[in-house]
């Protein structure tokens, strides 16, 4: 059963009553069913609404925690003794294998390395493989690059130096848990055995992240049938930098000639308005879905504020976005909104420093969710010292020279990077910290501008109250919020710079439509036109048919 499911249809409802109605009529022993999924809160929400509804024992986990679970079981019976140690992140090893091959790297670029390393893991090729994706082709150009400013011998040098040192060490990795698994249900007849009398029906939810590692493993743990279920949206696949495909959700009834294909497109979550903005951002897109929304949206008792069609705002620089949002959802908790129900989503965690400003100017609460925040990032805080160091012995230049001079010292350079990863995360934050020079008041001294980054910095904590949430694209994929504000929408941000490939602008479109998607009630989208340079509005707002407030109001007159 091939179940696609476009965005607010109620997928995650209709697989939990799928299992339980399963269970309750005798077709499912619980404790026969394995529930996939790709994160541990997914999990544990469907584990929660299982046992609602009275499918106790029905395992529900993610790929990994799966596996793991194998592995402490087989390995002493088929290899012996205990599992090797599972590292909790690979940057330390990683680390120490540099310095083994007499390799100087930075912190980025290794949690670049580190990114390379799982995606040729769950794409199941081997270093050679990876090698030779390296090596420029017939036209000239290689069908990989090599992370930051490596070159590809030394990227493959340390990829060889990382898995030889955990050898040594006896230790597997995240990727390896998955590899040892297969590879012992391949080799091992019993095992396979084993695993499959114990398990005998499968439900895999968010089916489009799945990855080609992921699914030999899930092909194994099935052997020669067919009680599957997978759950997906084509539209919402946006990790295929990771090495998530959707081919296989969208190929699912060409794999299974005889499997059923339900569709849900009643979407129950968002407004009218905001899913024809979602549907004309995705038409004619490879397997994207047609949402259909309900006639009409009941307002709820305790939000008696009128519900707008989508607006788009443009504004001169980040700081008067920020500035402008954080003023809108004020007056929103004003007029009686939760903090709770409200988001401001953006492409790259740089993008929450004007923001975070800007809501603490206007005492607004907010927590950001998905990362560190930005003041705790490790190039921010260096950044801060340096420029407070700096400016106790500043002379009287202009405040953008003495700002841009640290950070130029810093790595800091007036043209993005073009290149993805932590890399081009440590340049926006830096430019982010460049950004607040054109919000400091005129007149304002290099010593006044780090005394506020100062004061900022020390305002910034959880707050243990309701707060509106900031979070990445990334981040929100699997929440919601009645009001919904996405910011930054300009050509470099979505689509991000370095997406230069068809395919990589498509990835940026369907993060788009996922933020979108996240309103239920209200959606705001914005941009601004100038950051240390000019910027143009997205691409994709062309196509998204909203008028901005002032032609809203002259067609409302």
């Amino acid at each position: 059963m091939c179940v696609l499911a476009g965005a607010g249809t109620g997928k995650t409802r209709a697989i939990t009553h799928r299992i339980a109605y399963g269970v309750a009529t005798g077709v499912y022993a619980p404790n026969r069913v394995m529930a996939l999924t790709f994160t541990a809160r997914a999990a544990s929400e469907l584990r929660t609404r299982l046992r609602v509804l009275g499918a106790t024992g029905v395992a529900a986990r993610t790929f990994h925690a799966s596996a793991l679970n194998q592995l402490n079981y087989f390995w002493p019976i088929v290899v012996g003794g205990g599992l090797p140690g599972v590292l909790d992140g690979k940057g330390r090893v990683l680390a120490q294998a540099a310095e083994r091959i007499r390799l100087r790297i930075d912190t980025a670029s290794l949690r670049d390395v580190a990114a390379e390393i799982e995606w040729r893991k769950v794409s199941e090729l081997s270093i050679d493989d990876y090698e030779r994706m390296l090596t420029p082709g017939p036209d000239g150009a290689p069908r990989r690059t090599p992370p930051g400013s490596l070159k590809p011998e030394q990227v493959v040098d340390l990829h060889r130096a990382y898995e030889a040192l955990k050898d040594d060490r006896r230790q597997l990795d995240f990727e390896d848990v998955l590899l040892a698994c297969a590879g012992m249900i391949e080799a091992e007849p019993s095992v396979a055995m084993h695993v499959r009398e114990q398990y005998r029906f499968f439900v895999v939810d968010e089916y489009q992240d799945v990855s080609p590692l992921q699914q030999r493993l899930l092909d194994l743990w099935l052997g020669d049938r067919s009680d599957l279920c997978v759950v997906g949206d084509a539209s919402q696949t946006i990790y295929s930098f990771a090495g998530a495909s959707s081919r296989y959700l969208l190929e699912f009834a060409r794999h299974y000639p005889d499997a059923g294909v339900v569709r849900l497109e009643q979407n129950y979550r968002s407004s009218a308005p905001i899913v024809e903005t979602a549907n004309r951002l995705m038409r004619d897109r490879p397997g994207a879905l047609t949402l259909h929304a309900l006639p009409s949206t009941p307002e709820p008792a305790d939000d008696p504020r009128p519900l707008p069609d989508p607006a788009l705002t443009g504004y001169r620089t980040d700081a008067e976005e920020a500035a402008a949002v954080a003023d809108q959802l004020a007056e929103c908790i004003r007029d009686g909104a939760k903090a709770q129900d409200l988001a401001v989503l953006y492409r790259v965690n740089a993008q929450a420093a004007p923001l975070e400003a800007a809501l603490n100017a206007a005492g607004v609460a907010y927590q950001v969710r998905g990362g560190r925040r930005f003041f705790d990032l490790p190039e921010v805080r260096q950044a801060v010292m340096t420029l407070r160091a700096a400016s106790l012995a500043a002379t009287d230049e202009p405040l953008f020279q003495s700002v841009s001079d640290v950070l130029r010292s810093l790595g800091w350079t007036l043209e993005a990077p073009q290149t993805s990863g932590s890399v081009r995360e440590r340049w926006e934050s830096l430019n982010a910290i460049m950004g607040l020079v054109d919000d400091a008041p005129h007149g304002t001294t290099f010593r006044q501008f780090t005394d506020d980054l100062l004061a900022r910095q020390a305002a910034q904590h959880e707050p243990a109250v309701a707060a509106v949430t900031l979070c990445t694209l990334h981040a929100a994929k699997g929440l919601e919020w009645d009001d919904v504000h996405i910011v930054g929408l300009g050509d470099g941000l979505v689509p991000i710079g370095y997406a230069r490939t068809a395919e990589a602008v498509d990835e940026e479109r369907r993060l788009l439509y996922v933020g979108i998607t996240r309103a239920r009630r209200r959606l705001s989208l914005s941009w601004a036109a100038h950051a240390a340079g000019p910027r143009e509005p997205s691409r994709f707002l062309a196509e998204l048919g909203i008028r901005t407030p002032h032609e809203q109001s002259a067609i409302a007159d």
